[in-house]
């Protein structure tokens, strides 16, 4: 391989070898932060609070592979925060999925994939993940799994304006079990989960 000085590399765990950083790649996925960002601005979604996650963290988190940030520092409370704090929409539902793919956040994929949502790697879209493991994507941390969550859902979800028409799409291109939408409306339900999301 030929060398740049320009050229940046990060320590990868698993292998124990320094690896080249693609730029084109996190290049896209700053942009497409970005233009979530916008897309929250332009339509007159309330921007992060001060204490939640802001672009230098979330591009660090991005782009820095060797980030202390392990299963350790996850807690359900964090995940909302953040869930908040991207404009995610229909958050209550998102964490019904994130409770309900993950087996309340036990199960192999999330524990070592670090996938709160059973994604699997993307090959058309901007995405966080670094590959596939157990036929799913994986990730550094369970934040870049949210992130991942967040371009998926802008890329295919967006234009969908009702709560019905959000769970209509997971029912027909999302779910693999039969009554997966009425799990997640009991969820909802059962939970309160929108009034984790009301403040």
């Amino acid at each position: 391989m030929k060398l740049n000085k320009k050229d940046l590399f990060y320590y990868c765990d698993k292998t124990l070898q320094f690896k080249k950083i693609n730029l084109i790649k996190y290049s896209i996925i700053t942009l497409s932060i970005i233009t979530i960002l916008l897309y929250s601005v332009l339509n007159n979604i309330s921007p992060p609070k001060k204490d939640s996650v802001n672009l230098n963290d979330i591009e660090s988190d991005v782009i820095v592979v060797n980030v202390k940030d392990t299963l350790d520092d996850f807690s359900e409370e964090k995940l909302i925060k953040l869930l908040k704090s991207l404009n995610i929409k229909y958050p209550h539902i998102v964490l019904a999925q994130a409770q309900l793919e993950s087996g309340h956040y036990t199960s192999k994929i999330f524990l070592e994939n670090h996938n709160l949502f059973g994604m699997k790697e993307a090959r058309v879209r901007v995405h966080t993940s670094k590959g596939t493991q157990y036929n799913h994507a994986y990730y550094s941390n369970w934040r870049e799994s949210v992130y991942d969550y967040a371009f998926y859902q802008c890329r295919y979800l967006s234009s969908l304006k009702t709560e019905e028409e959000y769970y209509t799409y997971l029912d027909k291109s999302y779910a693999e079990a039969s009554n997966y939408v009425g799990l997640l409306k009991s969820m909802v339900e059962k939970q309160k989960l929108k009034e984790k999301f009301s403040n």
